[in-house]
């Protein structure tokens, strides 16, 4: 589920049932040797995948999500946007990003038909042809094209080309070259390490502190620490281990060398994500018998007798019923899921209680439409030195199935820069308050400010207030301005000792399973890959509990490299008798 509404946690934690509650009649008994019922609690890409998996293995399955299916990943309408026959502007809560790292999650997308598409959903991913780091203060911004095979290099005017090499220069000369040299030793170290070393040394060690950051140049702070975890792992550098960010940072040198890459590194969807992925999930998931209950609100998952006995759920009208299934699998993000947990449910699994201890932050989406297409990069670019970490893309050219002005809106828009905020505590440029302390319109303002700070500062004034036509804040933001601000829709962080309170898909209870990016599974992120991965997990450990004799779910873990194995084997040999790894020299 994309979250749960704000009072579950009293409702919860009272471990009540109102008078006036209903109970859902039961379904009748499963025939012996038959797939029985599963209740799938959430409707995200982690509930959709369960589902999904459940059901092709004869599964009766039902899915009870609050608000939307697709979850955080989901596109959305802009309210009261749609004009002469066309379809509402898009939204989101973010802009997806699908890396060639992945292999889970495009592996469900295949198998999701799309009229004219071979290998279904998964033929609408495209790759954007370059990125770039935008800077401010009249410095060139660094763009680079993202090589990968039959990739056609993005076509830049001589001006373009100028300011590209003029960047990269001046970053050459305020970069000193020992600093250069440091960082690739750190990335060799970790390269290098053994698994014990990552989890235990590394897990504890932020990024912030591995690549001695403190003791660094402004430039390489903001390009090497900073700038590189935002783009790779949207986290923040202070307080992020360096297991987490240095094993999706390996994954992605080896995505661009072409070594275990499911496609190219940077891939989106060339349409709005329900148009291109989530509408056809849902379509095809019916078509497999799952049922979805759509405004339904999960309160509480009961435990008696040595098993979940059932879970109460608020449907649209406002009763509370009681749902009874075979097995339960929750689906729901950890800061709502761990509400609904009764305190009978957590004393059956210690793992549980450990999930309190799991954090959340603020990333979030807002998006500007646009009536002018501005001059900017073909694909992703970073704001490195914007006070709220943006990050952005420009989408309209991604969609080439989409005239935007003859689709969407009131026909004057033609573009959605759509904008990820990822520091939400510090103050902006505009107002001097954090992005909590303004109001929605002062967020709008303020994002724009530093969008324009860091794109119109070298005399090109690429963004303008008379291209803006609208803007549109991801509504699961609330109540900000107040003293206490609300987001429904936080992302999972890693700061250091995260990865030992992540539960495993399969609970002591033996009717009950975890799926979501909170689950321990072989990518250690909040990742669209994470959740489908731990679905997956969740569903084979219900089928061995199950006794069933359906296929497994295959997991595909990240690549390793063969001739790195060998260095890694003897680095667990010196990490065993307390020595360093042999390239780190302090």
């Amino acid at each position: 589920m994309a979250g749960a509404a704000a009072t579950a946690g009293a409702l919860s934690a009272a471990g009540s049932l109102p008078a006036a509650a209903a109970t859902a009649p039961a379904a009748g008994p499963v025939a012996a040797g038959q797939p029985g019922r599963v209740a799938v609690l959430g409707g995200g890409v982690a509930g959709l995948t369960a589902a999904h998996e459940l059901a092709e293995r004869g599964y009766a399955v039902t899915v009870y999500e609050r608000r939307a299916l697709g979850g955080k990943a989901r596109s959305m309408d802009v309210p009261g946007s749609a004009r002469g026959g066309r379809r509402p502007l898009p939204a989101e809560h973010g802009f997806r990003f699908i890396p060639g790292i992945y292999h889970n999650l495009p592996d469900t997308m295949r198998r999701i038909p799309f009229p004219g598409n071979a290998n279904g959903v998964w033929d609408n991913l495209t790759a954007p042809r370059e990125m770039m780091f935008a800077r401010s203060a009249g410095r060139e911004d660094l763009r680079a094209p993202i090589p990968w095979p039959d990739h056609s290099p993005a076509e830049l005017t001589p001006d373009e080309l100028r300011r590209a090499l003029t960047g990269i220069l001046q970053s050459l000369v305020r970069l000193p070259l020992h600093e250069t040299a440091y960082f690739v030793d750190r990335a060799l170290v970790f390269l290098t390490s053994c698994d014990e070393r990552r989890d235990e040394q590394w897990e504890r060690t932020p990024w912030w502190e591995f690549t001695r950051a403190a003791r660094m140049s402004s430039e390489y702070q903001r390009i090497l620490a900073i700038g590189i975890t935002r783009n790779i792992v949207a986290t923040k550098a202070e307080e992020a281990s360096t297991r987490t960010v240095g094993t999706l940072g390996e994954a992605f040198v080896f995505n661009l060398l072409g070594r275990g890459a499911d496609g190219p590194p940077d891939r989106i969807l060339n349409l709005p994500t329900n148009e291109a992925w989530i509408d056809p999930w849902e379509t095809h998931l019916r078509s497999l018998g799952v049922e979805f209950k759509i405004g339904w609100t999960v309160r509480e998952v009961r435990y008696g007798d040595g098993r979940v006995s059932g879970v109460l759920i608020e449907d649209p009208a406002g009763a509370v019923q009681s749902v009874t299934a075979d097995h339960y699998v929750s689906a729901l993000p950890v800061e709502h899921a761990r509400r609904t947990w009764s305190p009978a449910l957590r004393a059956a699994d210690p793992m549980l209680g450990r999930c309190d201890l799991l954090q959340t932050d603020w990333m979030t989406g807002i998006q500007f439409y646009l009536t002018e297409r501005a001059p900017l990069v073909h694909g992703h670019f970073n704001c490195i030195d914007s006070p709220w970490s943006l990050t952005a893309i420009q989408q309209a050219e991604h969609w080439p199935a989409r005239d935007f002005p003859a689709s969407y809106g009131d026909g004057t828009a033609v573009d959605c820069l759509s904008v990820d905020i990822s520091e939400w505590d510090k103050p902006g440029i505009l107002y001097g308050k954090t992005a909590k302390q303004c109001t929605r319109e002062e967020i709008a303002r303020e994002v724009w400010a530093q969008l324009k700070a860091s794109l119109n500062d070298t005399g090109k004034t690429p963004l303008s207030d008379g291209k803006l036509h609208s803007w549109y804040l991801d509504p699961g933001v609330d109540g900000t301005g107040t003293p206490h601000p609300t987001n429904q829709d936080q992302l999972l962080i890693h700061p250091t000792g995260t990865f030992h309170n992540r539960p495993s898909a399969g609970t002591r209870i033996p009717n009950f399973f975890l799926s979501g990016d909170y689950v321990s599974v072989d990518i250690d992120l909040a990742t669209m890959e994470g959740a489908n991965a731990s679905a997956r997990a969740a569903v084979n450990s219900l089928l061995d509990r199950d006794g069933s004799k359906a296929s497994r779910c295959a997991v595909t873990p990240r690549y390793r490299a063969p001739e790195v194995e060998t260095l890694k084997r003897h680095d667990l040999w010196r990490y065993r008798l307390g020595l360093r790894n042999a390239f780190d020299l302090g």
